[in-house]
């Protein structure tokens, strides 16, 4: 719109110039909560003509072809990161944290005569001093993890454990397992849930071949074949191969001479490429090649392409490759005019989704960025299809058989059980000889068993990796690093400035600069949002019946006699809104809406204010005097069934819009216009957890939007729940965290749990994991543009020794009250996230003041190397070079965390690995004095 508006003398007048009231910041924090599974391909079914020329169904494929028409109203999946899914070293939780540690094994029968098996251990996370246990139920269905507080003074029970999975009452009470060889049984059902090594089919394939029997014939390849097979792996000799073998015969050459071969983020990959199989002149159907090829999960289909046309595609359908067995297909299309590679997708409909998807188009100039794309795609493709109900159902029969085994074999030897009082987790306090023997042995066997597991190449050691280092999205930015308060709440204002309540007062931190007080502690903020849009402050003030709305313009902070003004209750009482007399909450309508609308929660009762003035006005007349109070009409009561614990606002189309409201152990729809309350999802709490007195926690209510159709992620204890708005049904699938959080973070592609030790991370279209990582004093400050979090963990603190005496014990906390430490307050830049990483981002790669650091360490990538192709790639990520501007080696090697039970091996010849940022910015890592448990 253009022009603007004046007042002069009480009326309005238009001046001639043009204000553009959208930025790409508030673009794309508006667009954050926003995405489509449109990105991940559609499901589409394929024909086939048979001799008589009808058509036959060839089965249902999602195809992922990079084509966006019509998806232009979410941030694209060019933007998006290339991450491996549910990484083995977060996931596999019994290597980890369990073996090589002291731990306990309980083994029991559910109500359905089902055995089941409990692994509890009490660790300390990333040795920041947060002790907590963690727990691993096996039942024939898979294993599922929960992470719970541990405190010494009040241990957790089994039966308490067991309460967090649900599990009601029993058939027989889990009773313990002392024998040390029950962990070699618990370590192969961790195995079950997929590969840590994969072997994937390549096939060379020719125009206007249309069967796998002229693709397994091809004996020929050409050299862009034989260029894309060297890409993907080294070529290695067969005979006398000691590593991973995907199958192939490595005594007699049965299967081939050659193979190709690579390691991928600690993934051994063994490709069973079709021209280097054996060859048969007189079996058409060369079964030598398709007896692996066709057992492979997934395939590789390699045409090549000399024409001009960028638009030009081999017609391939899954149904020339005849196989139960493979359900994903890549197919890959190298142009030989312009050295490209382009690639499409067919999943069978049963592979759940799994990125990263396609850029548009899914072309790739750069050779090496192609291979790290293809890789992680089929890794996380084949992670996806083992979900699918065929291989699921064979897994849960292969589940069900080993813990019946594992039930049979330990229960009826009754010398190796004893009976452990429900309430006795690991207890250490006053051990006989012989308990600390038989500890000693347990710990022995587990850690010689954690040895073997590695030497033999099946150890989840994605962690670390070789190569490049690249930085990732949701790397911390340092911000302020010596706050003294403790936080209580607080929001950003700008790209700079944070507004933070705390016990003394509310505060201004400016980045690089020291903070300044605004209102004294006699104005107990417990609730704050900035509203630039509007130039407002808005605060809640709470001292039990007396919580009330206040509201400021922003610029009543600004200029330098206001910079030194600091506010106390008398200065607050023309500023509070007094219909709000009471409240306990309020919740203010989304950023971007042309209207503020805030809802007030006084007890059951909810309060409906609408800002009188839209976001253009307040834009075009920023400075016009009114009193800021009443800026604020009133509209409406509504009637809520109890006290809110929640409260979201929700817009609606041609202003239907609703409050989704959270109280107890439900949520509720409530129409603004009318009060119209529909129950929208009730969370059915299980009988131990009533007995128990523990109730539903309710987290989070998140207004996402889903090819621009409004759907909430409902969150609660450790669950997130896909609600749609229009349908009585939501999607197929809610994810676990293995924390329950305290605040959920939407920005996709992702979706962040803080917790009050640790940030989850997951992908929202799937709910698979990508990143964990573990802080003290976590919480989280804001979300509204940028991530703002604080933590007790700040540049230069480095862990805690233990002694030795702390290897058979849980850590305990400090006993001794001290002084609190200062808050070290991080950013996540939401431009990051988004996938629009740039190489001006203040990040440990790049020159920064001396104050500033970073809270990661970039992770090192095998699959970057040098770029032979300037053009400007499809993926919108950064790399980073080694400070010294070399590569670093790569030698394959093990990744273990603090809390793995091994040590990290060390370089030969007594040299250091090489300075890495995560070094120079949060402390000085000696290799010297590595911690272990080994004994």
């Amino acid at each position: 719109m253009d022009g603007t508006i004046a007042v002069r003398r009480g009326k309005l007048y238009k001046r001639s110039y043009t204000i553009n009231t959208s930025t790409p910041t508030t673009d794309l924090t508006v667009r954050r909560d926003a995405f489509s599974r449109r990105q991940y391909g559609s499901v589409e079914t394929l024909t086939l003509m048979d001799d008589d020329c009808k058509s036959h169904s060839a089965g249902r494929f999602r195809i992922e072809s990079g084509d966006l028409e019509g998806s232009d109203e979410v941030s694209s999946p060019v933007a998006s990161p290339v991450h491996l899914e549910n990484p083995e070293f977060q996931t596999r939780w019994y290597f980890k944290y369990f073996l090589g540690k002291l731990h306990q094994n309980y083994v029991g029968i559910d109500t359905e005569k089902d055995p089941f098996i409990l692994s509890v251990v009490v660790t300390d996370a990333n040795n920041h001093n947060v002790p907590q246990y963690r727990a691993v139920l096996w039942r024939k269905n898979g294993a599922k993890r929960v992470c719970l507080p541990y405190n010494p003074q009040k241990p957790q029970t089994v039966k308490g454990i067991l309460s967090h999975f649900e599990l009601e009452k029993f058939e027989k009470g889990p009773k313990e397992i002392f024998d040390p060889d029950i962990q070699k049984d618990i370590l192969v059902l961790e195995e079950q849930e997929g590969s840590i090594n994969f072997k994937f089919g390549v096939v060379y394939a020719k125009e206007n071949q249309v069967s796998d029997e002229e693709f397994y014939s091809n004996d020929d390849p050409s050299q862009s074949f034989n260029s894309f097979s060297d890409l993907l792996g080294d070529r290695i000799k067969l005979k006398g191969w000691e590593k991973f073998k995907g199958g192939l015969d490595v005594k007699s050459n049965a299967t081939g001479t050659e193979s190709i071969y690579t390691v991928y983020e600690g993934h051994e990959i063994m490709f069973h490429v079709s021209t280097l199989l054996p060859h048969s002149l007189e079996n058409k159907q060369q079964v030598e090649r398709k007896r692996h090829i066709g057992n492979d999960i997934v395939n590789i289909l390699f045409y090549e392409s000399s024409s001009p046309d960028p638009q030009a595609f081999p017609q391939f359908k899954p149904c020339m490759m005849r196989s139960r067995f493979t359900h994903i297909f890549a197919v890959v299309c190298y142009n030989t005019c312009d050295r490209s590679y382009k690639l499409n997708v067919f999943s069978e409909e049963s592979v759940p989704l799994f990125g990263p998807p396609l850029p548009s188009p899914p072309v790739f100039h750069d050779a090496d960025e192609f291979r790290e794309f293809l890789l992680v795609k089929l890794i996380n493709g084949e992670k996806a299809a083992v979900n699918n109900p065929l291989f699921a159902q064979k897994r849960e029969r292969t589940l069900e058989m080993l813990i019946k085994n594992i039930h049979q074999g330990y229960m009826m030897e009754t010398n190796k059980l004893y009976r452990r009082a429900f309430s006795d987790v690991i207890q250490d306090a006053h051990i006989s000889r012989k308990e600390e023997a038989r500890r000693s042995e347990y710990l022995r066997v587990g850690q010689t068993l954690k040895v073997k597991t590695i030497l033999k190449g099946d150890a989840p050691t994605s962690l670390v990796t070789t190569g490049l280092l690249k930085r990732e999205p949701w790397e911390p930015q340092s911000f302020c690093m010596d706050f003294p308060h403790p936080i209580i709440c607080g929001d950003s204002w700008g790209d700079n400035k944070l507004i933070l309540s705390t016990e003394n007062g509310t505060f201004i931190v400016e980045e690089g600069l020291n903070h300044r007080s605004i209102f004294d502690k006699s104005v107990p903020v417990k609730q704050l949002d900035v509203v630039e849009a509007h130039n407002l402050l808005i605060f809640r003030c709470d001292k039990g019946k007396e919580g009330k709305i206040y509201v400021y313009r922003l610029n009543d902070f600004e200029g330098e006699v206001l910079d030194k003004v600091t506010r106390g209750k008398a200065e607050c009482r023309e500023n509070r809104i007094e219909k709000t007399k009471g409240c306990h909450l309020y919740a203010l309508s989304r950023q971007g809406a042309s209207h503020l609308r805030m809802v007030v929660a006084i007890q059951k009762r909810l309060l409906l204010f609408t800002w009188k003035h839209s976001v253009a006005w307040s834009t075009w007349c920023p400075t016009v005097d009114f009193e800021i109070v009443d800026g604020f009409n009133f509209v409406r009561e509504l009637q809520a069934f109890d006290s809110p614990q929640l409260i979201t606002l929700i817009d609606g189309v041609r202003d239907d819009n609703q409050i989704c409201v959270g109280y107890k152990n439900q949520f509720d729809l409530i129409n603004e216009k009318n009060g119209d309350t529909l129950q929208l999802y009730q969370v059915e709490a299980n009988k131990i957890l009533r007995k128990r007195k523990i109730e539903v926690n309710l987290v989070a209510a998140l207004d996402i939007y889903e090819d621009e159709e409004s759907e909430l992620l409902l969150c609660y204890n450790h669950v997130s729940h896909f609600q749609k708005l229009s349908e009585e049904t939501s999607h197929d699938f809610d994810f676990n965290w293995n924390s329950e959080p305290s605040d959920i973070v939407c920005a996709f592609p992702y979706v962040m749990a803080f917790t009050a030790d640790s940030i989850e991370i997951r992908l929202i279209i799937n709910g698979n994991l990508v990143h964990a990582m573990s802080q003290p004093g976590l919480s989280l400050i804001t979300s509204k543009c940028d991530i703002y979090f604080c933590t007790l963990a700040g540049p230069g603190g480095s862990p805690k020794e233990k002694s030795t005496e702390q290897r058979y014990t849980p850590p305990s906390s400090p006993s001794a009250k001290t002084l609190r430490p200062p808050q070290y307050i991080y950013k996540i830049p939401l431009s990051c996230l988004a996938g629009q990483m740039t190489t001006t981002d203040k990040s440990p790669m790049n020159p920064t003041p001396p104050h500033q650091s970073t809270l990661l360490a970039p992770v090192a990538q095998n699959g970057d190397r040098s770029p032979s192709n300037k053009r400007r790639s499809p993926l919108l990520r950064t790399k980073c070079i080694h400070p010294s501007g070399e590569k670093t080696a790569s030698d394959r090697h093990d990744s273990s965390g603090s809390d793995s039970g091994i040590s990290i091996l060390r370089p030969g010849n007594n040299s250091s690995p090489p300075d890495s940022p995560y070094q120079q910015t949060i402390c000085t890592l000696d290799f010297s004095h590595q911690e272990t448990d080994l004994v």
